[in-house]
């Protein structure tokens, strides 16, 4: 489908994760369907929302779709047991599957995540028990790291055959979640297969400083998912050792500008580095009325901070 019109003048586009629409309570968010979530991501501002094609539509359908409510497709998400020999063949294969549709829509990105929620530590809990509290004992083993990232090779190898960029998403409650995981895991991957595609506010959940995290690895960040964190429930959640769900439903997630990222400052490097790519805003449990008025208070920050976007009124036709 042509696009026509586009003006983007810092070559940053700007979507809005549907999550904040489906982890609303069944009775506020049973009305919706998919089109008023994409209307209302429209109407917050976005430039697009990721896409899959887990609801059956082809990637024609899918533009068609977004173009309605002139937005653009973003890069969509593969979450999985890298580190499972069984599950190899499950994985390239849907790896293979996510990256064709990815550039069928017309995006160049795909963000590539660890699963593991209920992986089990040496200490007996679960990596969701132990979420933003990680000790270094609750980490993969050696092998597990090792088979991790000659997975993520092959995953990244294979979505390049589509011009698709594998795209390193970190996240608390996965296998993968502290900066020293991070780390580890990436000095094995081959950085020309497996680029970074950081989650800012599970980050700075983890304890990590995203700061310093986006200037060690500007050059291999490619896209972004954007989350702010509420300090006071993070202290509290780490003395009183939370679980994941405990620490969503008290309030770890916030709306951006918020809580304590400085995304100024991050912002300020990937313009340093000519950063060019999609930023997905994503708020996982509001604690406001709508989801709506969640988007909205975020993109109106970004607008704040001179993040503009690159849809003008008349670009997606």
């Amino acid at each position: 489908m042509a696009r026509r019109g586009v003006y983007n003048v810092t070559g940053i586009w700007v979507g809005c994760g549907q999550i904040t629409w489906m982890t609303m309570e069944e009775a506020r968010r049973k009305a919706l369907d998919e089109e008023q979530v994409l209307a209302e991501i429209a109407q917050a501002g976005y430039d697009g929302a990721p896409a899959s094609p887990r609801s059956g539509r082809s990637a024609e359908e899918t533009v068609e779709r977004y173009a309605r409510h002139r937005l653009r497709p973003a890069p969509g998400y593969l979450g999985a047991a890298f580190w499972e020999k069984d599950q190899r063949e499950q994985i390239l294969e849907q790896a293979r599957r996510l990256a064709l549709f990815t550039r069928q829509v017309g995006c160049t990105e795909l963000y590539v995540a660890a699963a593991g929620f209920d992986y089990v530590t040496p200490g007996g809990h679960t990596r969701s028990q132990v979420a933003g509290h990680v000790s270094p004992e609750d980490a993969l083993s050696a092998d597990e790291y090792k088979r991790f990232a000659e997975m993520l090779n092959k995953v990244g190898e294979t979505t390049l055959k589509e011009g698709v960029r594998s795209c390193f998403h970190n996240h608390v409650g996965s296998v993968i979640e502290t900066r020293e995981e991070i780390d580890g895991l990436y000095s094995l991957v081959d950085r020309d297969l497996v680029c970074q595609g950081p989650d800012i506010g599970h980050l700075a959940w983890a304890g990590v400083d995203p700061v310093q995290f986006c200037r060690d690895y500007a050059d291999s960040i490619k896209s972004l998912h954007l989350k702010d964190i509420n300090p006071e429930v993070l202290e509290k959640g780490r003395e009183e050792k939370w679980d994941y769900r405990t620490f969503s439903e008290k309030g770890i997630f916030t709306e951006l500008g918020e809580g304590f990222v400085d995304f100024p400052a991050i912002f300020g490097i990937l313009r340093d580095t000519g950063f060019q790519g999609w930023v997905i805003v994503e708020t996982d449990v509001t604690q406001r009325p709508t989801a709506l008025e969640s988007a909205t208070i975020s993109r109106n920050y970004l607008k704040s901070i001179g993040i503009s976007g690159g849809v003008s009124e008349n670009s997606v036709r």
